[in-house]
């Protein structure tokens, strides 16, 4: 009775939507790779221990797909995203490389299970890591780069949500104990001023109030540091946010929901018009056999502008009667045009135009 059905979650791509997510994606890797950044091509399944364990011990290990290989009797996963892959292969086999290194990739990611917002499972994933700097820097050409590239494909009115991940840890570390300290984030989370004055946390109301474009969370942001303890971030955020004009800019600077490795900087990019986010990143720290390194990254999702629409060209398809010569068929795909040989002497069902026996005519 499941004969031709999916399971939940997964769905096949049928023109012109195949079409467009492989156009999709040459152009936007194209923008990357015009940037500096050398494609890698990481495997779909790795051994689940090496897949969650380069980004550290908070990599998302409820997202992998699990099984057992029948050779090794190992436990293997599939991906759920690229972004550790890159840096396996940058602690690994481009160990010797200098930095900082420049990856991009692209490919489809598996999940457990899907969210409210995107239920879908399987994604088509590509993005860019630059592997050896978390600076300012770095963060500002990795997100540049990416608005460049959507812009390419034909996304408009980009936004950027900004984000600070581990300020509560930056803060309270010192402070607070473990569990005290998951009380506030998940309070946080919820936005709950309410619950943070009742479970005495009223000196962090000043944070939920540091929310909202950049220009005027900012200054929020300065206030309630009257330490200076995130002065360097919030300067940073200041820069990056800077080498973006022309693009709406936001802060929330206690989300952490999908940054779960990220560092001093979190990002993700939605467009009017676009489901859900375009793409996710920020800062983070690659973990090697005795040390780690900086690194700051941006994962971006195909499936939300196949469905917007992008990426589908109008195609000229000319069908050929038999007997055409072969040499038509090529002279007419140099040119641009596709070409449909037909089998019997039926008609040119779903073309654009017909071979006449002089020219292409239009249907």
């Amino acid at each position: 009775m499941t004969h031709g059905l999916l399971p939940e979650g997964i769905r096949d791509r049928l023109p012109p939507q195949a079409e467009a997510a492989a156009a999709l994606t040459a152009t936007l890797l194209g923008v990357v790779a015009s940037h500096g950044y050398a494609r890698v091509q990481p495997p779909l399944v790795e051994y689940e221990e090496t897949l969650a364990g380069r980004l550290g011990p908070t990599t998302r290990r409820r997202d992998l797909m699990r099984f057992v290989d029948p050779v090794t009797q190992r436990t293997l996963a599939v991906r759920s995203d690229i972004t550790g892959q890159v840096g396996r292969i940058a602690a690994t086999r481009l160990a010797h490389v200098a930095r900082p290194l420049r990856l991009s990739y692209a490919g489809p990611v598996l999940r457990v299970k899907g969210s409210q917002l995107t239920p879908e499972r399987e994604m088509l994933q590509a993005g860019a890591e630059l592997i050896g700097s978390d600076s300012v820097a770095a963060a500002s050409e990795i997100l540049g780069v990416a608005i460049e590239a959507l812009t390419a494909v034909g996304v408009t009115g980009l936004s950027v949500d900004l984000t600070l991940p581990d300020i509560v840890e930056t803060l309270a570390s010192q402070m607070l104990t473990r569990e005290r300290i998951e009380a506030l984030q998940a309070l946080l989370d919820m936005k709950d001023a309410g619950g943070m004055a009742t479970a005495g946390f009223a000196d962090w109301l000043p944070l939920t109030a540091a929310t909202g474009p950049v220009e005027t969370a900012l200054p929020q942001l300065r206030a309630f540091d009257h330490a200076g303890l995130l002065a360097s971030r919030i300067d940073g955020i200041a820069q990056v946010a800077a080498a973006l004009p022309g693009v709406r800019l936001t802060l929330d600077p206690a989300e952490r929901h999908g940054f779960e490795y990220q560092s001093w900087i979190g990002f993700s990019i939605f467009a009017d018009g676009v489901r859900g986010e375009l793409g996710r990143g920020g800062s983070y720290r690659v973990l090697h056999d005795n040390d780690d390194e900086a690194a700051v990254g941006i994962s971006l999702y195909l499936d939300g502008l196949v469905d917007a629409g992008l990426g589908q060209a109008e195609r000229r398809s000319v069908w050929l009667p038999r007997g055409t010569a072969p040499e038509v068929g090529q002279r007419l795909r140099a040119q641009g045009w596709t070409t449909v040989a037909a089998l019997d002497d039926g008609g040119p069902e779903g073309c654009t135009h017909r071979w006449n026996g002089v020219e292409a005519t239009p249907l």
